[in-house]
């Protein structure tokens, strides 16, 4: 096998890991419905971070001068991160979902948030001064004309419609998941990988306990649902599956292909998703939701096509595409 056929096997494994680590971010909205029967949004956010805990202080204990050399900017960029990206943007997720399988819009909320890879590149010009070509701004356009139409159809805005209120939901957090790859970005100048994702989930804990106990929680129906098996075999699948092991996943497919073909890859993301909400949820896909996720997808997958011809953000592409853990 000479060294073209070996690149070209390596790609092909590297789309793949792509494809898998995306489907598993398409499985999110079954079981944190399925969570909130037993907990509200905000419980179930903070009871995933106090798992993830377990992972973040003992990395935070072995990698302390990494963090302790940071300064106050860097550490109001973590907090946004935590606070924003980890707590708020996964509150606001679950809310979306919360409200949209009630008003047939769970689609919505996933597919808005392939909107990351734009707030991204936007918010990176601004906050780390990469380069934004002229060509980026109509592709800008395009997404937010495909983002209002995700969310309230071919009508003008009207929030007595819950579907809409699902969708404001969900632009928040993919608004939040995008400025915190961002944000991540300028922490990782001076701090590693580990240390950054630790951070994320330490420092988000704290909020999400104050909010938690603010929400003054049905304790009786906390401690019952902690009490089924199934319930927490499902908590700890939120914590490993999408915070974690589809991370691994994606990011080690990710360095072997270029931003465009990961674009196309990705496409297992609302795939997967489309295909459990109708299955399981029982969602229907109405034309509205068909045309405003084309032209999200279309915009994304040119401001790819731009980040594999130059500097263009590439980064800020590639790290935003990556679902929810921004």
């Amino acid at each position: 096998m000479n060294a073209f056929q070996t690149s070209r096997e390596a790609s092909r494994a590297s789309l793949w890991l792509i494809a898998c680590g995306a489907a598993l971010w398409g499985l999110d909205a079954l079981f944190i419905l399925a969570l909130q029967h037993w907990f509200t949004s905000i419980e179930i956010v903070c009871f995933e971070h106090v798992l993830l805990a377990l992972y973040a202080f003992p990395v935070l204990v072995r990698r302390r001068r990494e963090w302790l050399g940071l300064g106050a900017a860097d550490w109001l960029a973590v907090l946004f991160v935590a606070w924003g990206g980890s707590a708020v943007a996964s509150i606001l997720f679950n809310v979306g979902l919360a409200i949209g399988i009630r008003s047939d819009a769970v689609n919505e909320v996933l597919l808005l948030q392939k909107l990351q890879p734009v707030f991204a590149l936007l918010l990176a010009a601004v906050v780390l001064g990469e380069r934004v070509r002229r060509a980026y701004w109509p592709w800008f356009a395009v997404a937010l004309v495909g983002a209002y139409v995700l969310t309230f159809g071919f009508t003008w805005p009207s929030f007595s419609n819950a579907s809409a209120w699902a969708g404001l939901c969900a632009l928040g957090a993919a608004f939040l998941w995008g400025g915190s790859t961002v944000m991540g970005k300028r922490v990782m100048r001076k701090v590693s990988f580990p240390t950054m994702t630790a951070l994320r989930f330490g420092s988000a804990l704290p909020l999400l306990v104050a909010l938690t106990l603010l929400g003054h929680p049905n304790w009786s129906r906390v401690a019952d649902g902690l009490g089924h098996w199934a319930v927490m075999g499902n908590l700890m699948y939120q914590t490993v599956v999408p915070s974690l092991l589809s991370l691994l996943v994606y990011y080690r497919g990710l360095g072997g292909v270029k931003a465009s073909y990961a674009t196309l890859a990705e496409l297992a993301f609302p795939a997967t998703g489309l295909a459990v909400n109708a299955l399981f949820l029982h969602q229907t896909v109405h034309a509205a939701q068909w045309m405003g996720f084309a032209l999200v997808w279309i915009a994304v997958y040119a401001l790819s096509r731009m980040a594999d011809g130059s500097d263009f953000g590439e980064g800020s592409v590639r790290e935003a595409s990556a679902g929810t853990a921004a």
